[in-house]
């Protein structure tokens, strides 16, 4: 039995952020993994439909013909996609790899080591595990100090949809057809759902349908976000079904047959080539035994932990398996988190307040702290900037000028920063400084001291700290469609 002084459960994002930390410590570290290194986070989600997302945007761009050229006979093949996307996950896979070669024994001037251990692993007890090999006789058995579950998450699924891999896919299945589907319905108007129907839509060769049980797609987010990405979506061709629930969907020689409840009552069958079902994840937990290591699950399958601990003081959940943010930044940090409880000095839980995240729509969304949706529930007093893209100077410069950036901050005296939201052109490199200000409870004052390059599509926000301020060099009463004023108070008049 080998015996380590932490074993990680899974490489993907969250688990090998653990592993690296554990070896920064000089630790003996045992990484266990079924799949491909790097997980979903690389190989079924962030990383292969990002590229599909980016490729897919720079096919658009070559169609437009408003730049001073025109490109001419421009033709995609989904399989020549397909490879791009694959080469992506291949150079970070052996990146990773790579690292894990290096470190798989101890330095002459380091003592850590990681080793990779190919396998599916159980508890037999809160230190022991049993590591099933890939290929027959290759089971063994170890133990641990420390224990990190990081076994990730998987695409739901539901008992009344038939997934099958071939005419009803899940994120897993989407780079393993042939060709562009002629037809598909994605079930499902979150923001994975949103983003490969954007895809789809940007490429132009299939036909695509949405179901939205909600009024409007992106619930979550403020209308203004919601009814530019829906704008855009039908523009090129996408039926939302709004407000319609999924009552059936089957597989009829070969193709998918689905019928959706309109809000009116009425039922409405639809044929189409192939389904994409995008209703959210679920965790992996399921084979692990954890109750051989006094752990339980919550009703959803989650592991409940406290800033990565678990109710078993030497283990510790990361990562998708936990009821925290699924992100992989957050799993990062969340792995990191982990192994400094065991052996650093760790002074305060992680802050999730100033998460950040980027939705892959059209155009590009960006998001941290709060939104006027949120901060209006919780009843909080906010002040509201907005600037629009079509009056940024780099917006300009590159002739896409739709989007906005959004500030809100405290309705009093000091203004601490709440949240912002970006929409446009390099949106996600934004959000950055906001990040930093929520997560240390700085004002619009502060912010303001921020230096911008010009020009930049971030001199948006600078110029929505101005506005809040109340000595913007463009003027909101001048501009009333390109930028926006205001502020929102309870229990008195404003």
């Amino acid at each position: 039995m080998g015996n380590y002084d932490v074993c990680v459960i899974g490489a993907g994002p969250a688990g090998f952020a653990a592993a690296m930390r554990a070896w920064d410590y000089g630790k003996k570290i045992a990484l266990i993994e079924r799949g491909p290194i790097g997980g979903a986070g690389i190989h079924n989600g962030a990383l292969n439909s990002k590229t599909l997302w980016e490729l897919s945007r720079d096919y658009r761009a070559v169609l437009r013909r408003d730049r001073g050229f025109v490109a001419e006979n421009v033709e995609v093949d989904f399989q020549q996609v397909v490879h791009c996307v694959n080469t992506a996950a291949a150079e970070k896979t052996e990146q990773l790899e790579r690292q894990l070669e290096h470190i798989a024994e101890p330095m002459r001037d380091h003592p850590g080591s990681v080793h990779l251990i190919r396998g599916t692993a159980r508890f037999m007890g809160p230190h022991t595990l049993h590591i099933e090999g890939p290929e027959p006789g290759e089971d063994q058995e170890i133990w641990a100090e420390n224990i990190v579950i990081a076994t990730g998450s998987r695409p739901r699924v539901v008992p009344n949809i038939p997934v099958d891999g071939r005419a009803v896919l899940t994120s897993d299945h989407l780079t393993k057809i042939q060709e562009f589907p002629r037809s598909v319905v994605i079930v499902g108007a979150g923001v994975i759902g949103c983003e490969f129907a954007t895809i789809l839509a940007n490429y132009g060769h299939t036909k695509v349908y949405l179901i939205d049980r909600a009024d409007r797609i992106l619930p979550f987010e403020d209308a203004d976000i919601a009814r530019v990405v829906a704008d855009n979506l039908v523009k090129k061709g996408v039926t939302i079904h709004q407000g319609c629930s999924l009552e059936k969907l089957d597989v009829v020689d070969g193709q998918v047959e689905y019928t959706i409840l309109h809000k009116a009552g009425g039922l409405e069958q639809i044929n189409v080539e192939k389904a994409i079902v995008s209703i959210g994840r679920v965790p992996n937990t399921k084979g692990l035994d954890l109750d051989k290591a006094g752990l339980k699950l919550t009703d959803r399958g989650h592991l409940d932990d406290t800033d990565t601990r678990t109710a078993v003081k030497h283990i510790y959940a990361v990562g998708d398996v936990t009821l925290d943010i699924a992100l992989v930044s957050i799993g990062e940090i969340e792995g990191r988190r982990a192994v400094d409880h065991m052996y650093g000095s760790v002074t305060k839980p992680i802050s999730y307040e100033n998460v950040s995240s980027i939705m892959f729509l059209d155009p590009e969304v960006a998001a941290v702290g709060l939104n006027e949706l949120q901060a209006q529930k919780k009843q909080i007093p906010y002040k509201v900037a907005v600037y629009g893209y079509s009056l940024v100077n780099r917006a300009i410069a590159m002739r896409t000028t739709q989007g906005f950036i959004k500030l809100l901050v405290t309705n009093d005296e000091k203004m601490t920063i709440l949240g912002m939201r970006a929409m446009g052109a390099h949106a996600s490199t934004s959000i950055e400084a906001c990040s930093l200000m929520i997560n240390q409870n700085r004002s619009v004052h502060e912010l303001a001291e921020l230096l911008h390059p010009h020009p930049a599509v971030t001199e948006a926000l600078q110029d929505c700290t101005r506005m809040l301020l109340g000595n913007s060099i463009l003027k909101p009463h001048v501009f009333t469609s390109e930028l926006r004023l205001s502020s929102v108070t309870y229990g008195e008049t404003p």
